[in-house]
């Protein structure tokens, strides 16, 4: 295993033992990675279990709302096997629920303005119900808002995705989780229900000191919400997949989709908004994407940065304190020590398409240019986007303002005369040098 040095390893540890001792965390693990490894994990805090069980990167602690990004991959799995699309109605896979009028999509970005919790006794602190009991406590008359108007992070939602992928696959849950996730990623210590080496989960009294043990029930069918157990290196292992998708689980593409922006709350804006399952932390320039997680007794997190390749995960024992959103500060105390490098240059190889593109072009009087960075034709300048090849003398948009538009090579014979971009026309020469094309 790679490993970060030791004054980078003594400043992330500083980290996590200030966490500890300013919050009084019973416990805390935490795990960097980079690359694709696990390059550094630090433990803090005596009591993993109360008769003073040492923590660990293999111990096992409940991981909250994490399980709500396994809920979120295996629907877009679904909708990438055509078996739903995410603009379904929920009524559509659950006849007669209430809500049924909002789509996968709301759910998934907590934007259908459904309550947070479902009725009746508080779910995390309970012994879980059946999915018929929890949605026969369901009432429209609870909704918080209407649809579409806010980022309203909605638990019962996620207790519904899981029922509507549990019935497309005709099989449980956690079965799924199991099998089209965990298995694929090699993830063999998360699990339903602890196994080996676990924590207790714990809250501090506030005038004592003492620790007072948290219950940890099944949640039933909220499972798909808040359920699962796991360590640093299978959360590491987690980590990895978000900034290296293995296809067997998703496409790069869906893990991008996932990772857009859909909703957020108006106070915060980008600084905090939501994806399809995942939380979105905007850190100008850079964006982490990931989750928190929190049950009682335990505190989550999970933040990687997919473009410097680098990602944080922590797991405590305790009802309250600063865990769940310690991975974006340890991301960067990795980045302060040990900066990201650029690519290595390379000489370009010769493109198999596009070469008579290169070299500059004028929008109006605006100068742009056409280079090739990675094998990728790249225009810079008044218009910035890169292309891709669809068919002779025509490319699409990859991103930027063109993202998704076609560009066409417009030719007279062999000559090109000009480029037609979602109606920019782009020439050799600026305007009032014999050419009008300008005014198409």
């Amino acid at each position: 295993m790679s490993s970060v040095r030791p004054d980078t390893a003594a400043a992330l540890y500083a980290e996590i033992a200030t966490a500890q001792s300013e919050w009084k965390l019973p416990s805390i693990n935490a795990g960097v990675v980079r690359d694709g490894s696990l390059v550094w994990t630090g433990s803090r805090g005596q009591f993993a279990t109360a008769d003073g069980g040492v923590p660990g990167p293999d111990v096992q602690y409940r991981i909250g709302s994490i399980t709500k990004t396994l809920t979120a991959v295996l629907v877009m799995q679904c909708r990438d096997d055509g078996l739903l699309s995410l603009n379904d109605a929920v009524g559509k896979h659950l006849p007669g629920i209430a809500f049924g009028d909002r789509t996968v999509r709301q759910l998934l970005a907590h934007s259908g303005g459904m309550n947070a919790e479902p009725e009746g006794p508080w779910w995390e602190r309970n012994p879980g119900v059946t999915f018929d009991q929890l949605t026969a406590a369901m009432d429209e008359s609870q909704a918080v808002g209407p649809a579409d108007r806010r980022h309203h992070y909605s638990n019962l939602g996620y207790g519904l995705l899981g029922e509507i992928v549990a019935r497309l696959r005709n099989g449980a849950w956690f079965d799924l989780v199991q099998e089209r996730i965990l298995d694929p990623l090699e993830m063999r210590r998360t699990t339903y229900f602890p196994t080996g080496s676990s924590a207790q989960g714990f809250s501090v009294h506030p005038f004592s000191g003492q620790l007072m043990d948290e219950p940890a029930y099944d949640a039933g069918a909220m499972a798909p919400a808040g359920q699962l157990w796991s360590t640093i290196e299978d959360l590491a292992t987690y980590a990895n997949f978000w900034i290296d998708p293995l296809y067997e689980v998703l496409n790069r593409d869906t893990v991008d989709e996932m990772a857009a922006p859909v909703a957020a709350d108006p106070r915060e804006g980008l600084t905090a908004s939501y994806g399809l399952g995942l939380r979105l932390i905007a850190d100008n320039p850079h964006l982490l994407v990931g989750h928190t997680g929190s049950m009682p007794g335990f505190l989550a997190g999970l933040f990687v940065d997919r473009v410097r390749r680098v990602g944080a995960v922590t797991l405590g024992n305790a009802t309250y304190g600063r865990v769940a959103s310690l991975p974006p500060d340890l991301i960067k105390t990795l980045v302060t020590y040990e900066p990201s490098l650029p690519l290595e240059w390379l000489p370009e190889p010769p493109l198999a398409q596009g070469a008579d593109l290169l070299g500059n072009w004028y929008w109006g009087n605006t100068p742009v240019t056409m280079s090739v960075s990675a094998g990728i034709l790249q225009l810079s300048g008044g218009l910035t986007t890169r292309f891709s090849p669809l068919g002779p003398d025509l490319y699409q948009g990859r991103d930027g303002y063109l993202a998704g538009e076609k560009l066409h090579v417009i030719r007279e014979g062999n000559r090109i005369t000009h480029l037609n971009v979602a109606t920019f026309v782009l020439t050799r020469t600026p305007y009032g040098l014999g050419d009008d094309l300008h005014q198409a």
